[in-house]
């Protein structure tokens, strides 16, 4: 096989993976979108978290709230929990890690705020550890998932999984679907 022909390839199979799941869960996307939008408009915060690439997309997903995504508009209520090292690697010596994001739910969070959990296979502990922290808080979960959801499906009010076992094409599909939740998320903070 080609490189050019792999990257058609590629290229096709996720294209037709996003349209797998604009197709199927438009709903549950637009549940999101209004979960998000309640929680800023209540004055909460939207707290993101993940491990590896995801924690990477919970970084640059806060930053769109807070700093601005596609127009100039008063800051949004965000925070990712996996940005602070000094935290986190204390966290880990003196709790272990499976309290990672736990730790600052219970020391951050409050009612009316929202955690969002970015978990491929939704199985890793310490999302796990955070959902439960966001429970026993009153605050709700949302995940986006992959490889059929895991455990942590059943700990979310709205989870959104991408059918596939691929980690990498889950990842791309949970940040394309994030920019289009903040799109709509900004549209409609700045409306009547």
């Amino acid at each position: 096989m080609s490189a050019a022909e792999r990257i058609r390839g590629g290229l096709e199979n996720l294209a037709a993976l996003a349209s797998r799941v604009a197709s199927e869960q438009a709903e549950a996307i637009a549940a999101i979108a209004t979960r998000y939008e309640e929680t800023l408009r209540r004055g909460g915060t939207l707290f993101f978290a993940g491990n590896g690439g995801s924690a990477a997309d919970a970084q640059h997903i806060a930053t769109e709230y807070v700093v601005r995504y596609q127009t100039h508009r008063p800051g949004l209520r965000a925070v990712a929990l996996t940005t602070d090292s000094s935290l986190l690697t204390a966290c880990a010596n003196d709790m272990g890690f499976d309290e990672v994001f736990a730790r600052q739910i219970e020391s951050l969070g409050k009612s009316g705020d929202l955690l969002i959990l970015h978990s491929t296979s939704g199985e890793r502990p310490n999302v796990l550890r955070a959902a439960l922290a966001a429970k026993a808080r009153g605050i709700p979960v949302i995940a986006f998932l992959g490889k059929g959801g895991g455990q942590l499906r059943d700990h979310a009010v709205v989870s959104l999984i991408v059918p596939s076992d691929d980690t990498a094409r889950i990842q791309e599909l949970h940040l394309a679907i994030e920019h289009v939740l903040c799109e709509i998320v900004e549209d409609r903070m700045r409306g009547p």
